[in-house]
């Protein structure tokens, strides 16, 4: 019988240096940014948040306020306007916080039966400080929360939009979006609309921006490609399959608050003519190869505001060698650190630099040129662009 082999003594384990883990922590805490990232990161976050409060600051000030009067009336409703955003029960926890706070520190002294002298000091500012981390705690479990569902609906709403772009003969296309949040109000879409007769096939070009952003927006976005998907599939001409839309929109429009620019269009590939519909939505840009420039505007109100609306179309031929652009108005409202919007100028330039480029291309040297202009500024509105 064999002898069974001697056992293996494991490797010691070297003590990681004190620097090594100094430096993984970090890393763990910073996720590997760097120092003028992270401070990019709070600078952005810092700008948005104060967007957020100052809107209801400046909406409680009354004009006719001294100086001092006007600085105390800001603190106070910066305040409130902070307190209010909380639960009843976290704003009770930030009251006995900021009590604790106020309180300072105290002492006693007293001599026992011994003689000796005892002195108990009282300091409240580290149960003040334990209760703000609990307030912390409970607000990043909702953050989390929230963070997780947004995350699920930006996945909904992505399986929303095309993916990689249609081939049509003819045609390149490049398209792309930007939310200002999580999810976003902005729709597009290519996708075909079967006639009665191979002749009468069409590809429908669909660009929408609903008003507002976030949430509801993006709930009415969907509402909107529901709607486009369906009633497309009635032999309708383009005119009245808008009037349908807009009454559609007008049933969840909230009495026309929640109304949706739009740009709707049918491509015959054989005879290379676009039939479109301007509803209220930014006038798309047609570059000629000759240089010209026509807009088009032809169409109507933006949907959702007055349901009995009739709409006009138009007709441009699209020859080899032009440049259809339609955009949002986020785009050309994108701001700078100066308030100073994109504009269409820009726009207008980068077209003209870029006109020998291939869509995709185009696409992505516009994209970041708009980063490069924003730079750390917040957006407000979501940016969509196709051509």
């Amino acid at each position: 019988m064999a002898a069974a082999p001697p056992p293996i003594a494991p490797a010691p384990v070297q003590p990681v240096p004190f620097g090594a883990r100094l430096q993984n922590f970090w890393r763990r805490v910073t996720e590997g940014l760097a120092l003028s990232q992270l401070w990019s990161q709070f600078e952005t976050e810092a700008r948005a948040s104060y967007r957020l409060y100052s809107k209801d600051v400046a909406a409680k000030t009354p004009e006719g306020l001294t100086n001092r009067g006007r600085h105390l009336h800001v603190v106070k409703e910066f305040f409130w306007a902070v307190f209010e955003k909380l639960a009843p029960a976290r704003r009770v926890l930030l009251l006995a916080a900021l009590i604790l706070l106020l309180i300072p520190r105290s002492g006693m002294r007293y001599v026992g039966e011994n003689g000796k002298e005892f002195a108990i000091e009282i300091d409240l500012h580290f149960w003040a400080a334990l209760v703000l981390l609990l307030l912390l705690i409970l607000e990043i479990a909702d953050r989390v929360v929230m963070k997780r569902d947004l995350q699920i609906a930006r996945e909904i709403q992505s399986w929303l939009l095309p993916g990689a772009p249609p081939q049509i003969p003819g045609l390149a296309i490049a398209y792309s979006t930007r939310p200002a949040n999580t999810v976003a109000g902005d729709y597009y879409d290519v996708f075909p609309r079967p006639g009665k007769t191979n002749d009468e096939n069409r590809v429908v070009l669909a660009v929408a921006d609903v008003a507002g952003k976030s949430i509801p927006a993006a709930m009415l976005m969907a509402t909107f490609q529901a709607s486009l998907k369906t009633l497309s599939t009635a032999q309708v001409a383009l005119p009245e399959l808008a009037a349908n839309m807009n009454r559609y929109a007008c049933t969840n429009s909230q009495g026309g608050l929640r109304f949706t620019t739009a740009f709707l269009a049918e491509y015959d590939p054989a005879r290379r003519c676009l039939v479109y519909i301007n509803a209220g939505h930014n006038n798309p840009i047609l570059r000629r190869a000759s240089g010209q420039i026509e807009r088009l505007d032809v169409g109507g109100l933006p949907f959702g505001i007055l349901p009995d609306v009739a709409y006009q179309s138009a007709t441009v031929t699209l020859a080899p060698g032009d440049w259809l652009v339609i955009f949002t108005d986020g785009l050309v409202e994108a701001e700078n650190a100066r308030a100073d919007d994109y504009g269409e100028g820009r726009l207008m330039t980068a077209i003209e630099a870029a006109k020998s480029f291939a869509p995709a291309e185009l696409l992505k040297r516009l994209m970041t040129e708009l980063d490069l202009f924003v730079g750390n500024t917040p957006q407000h509105d979501d940016v969509m662009k196709s051509e």
